[in-house]
């Protein structure tokens, strides 16, 4: 290699370098918090706890669970005859929806954390 190519490698090896410390610094910078959504049948998922526990809804509504815990990450997961229609994926922020058609009483919980029970009653 010529001495005279070895300054433009080095400043090619800092340019590749800083453009490596910008991305990763931006990876490990927090997303921006996520919009709670508005509306009667939202559950707000945070503080180890689903509230409201208990929605009622009518036939074709649909339900949004907003995570919002800091970090802990959580996910709604239906029991019994609700186990094939709820199953959120583990999340900490962001949303999960559900449309219930049929009329009936769906209890979920969070799998990492059983003591996380709720219900949504549609009449």
């Amino acid at each position: 290699m010529a001495r005279s190519e070895m300054p433009h490698r080095r400043l090619a090896l800092v340019g590749t370098v800083a453009a490596l410390a910008i991305s990763l610094a931006a990876c490990t910078e927090d997303p921006p918090p996520a919009e709670r959504p508005t509306g009667p049948n939202v559950v707000t998922v945070a503080d180890m706890a689903y509230s409201p526990a208990t929605v009622t809804i009518s036939p074709g509504d649909t339900v949004t669970w907003f995570f919002d815990d800091d970090r802990m990450a959580h996910n709604v997961v239906g029991i019994d005859n609700a186990s094939s229609l709820l199953h959120s994926p583990m999340i900490a922020a962001g949303q999960f929806s559900q449309t219930f058609d049929d009329p009936g009483t769906y209890n979920y919980f969070c799998t990492v954390h059983p003591n996380m029970t709720g219900v949504v009653i549609v009449r």
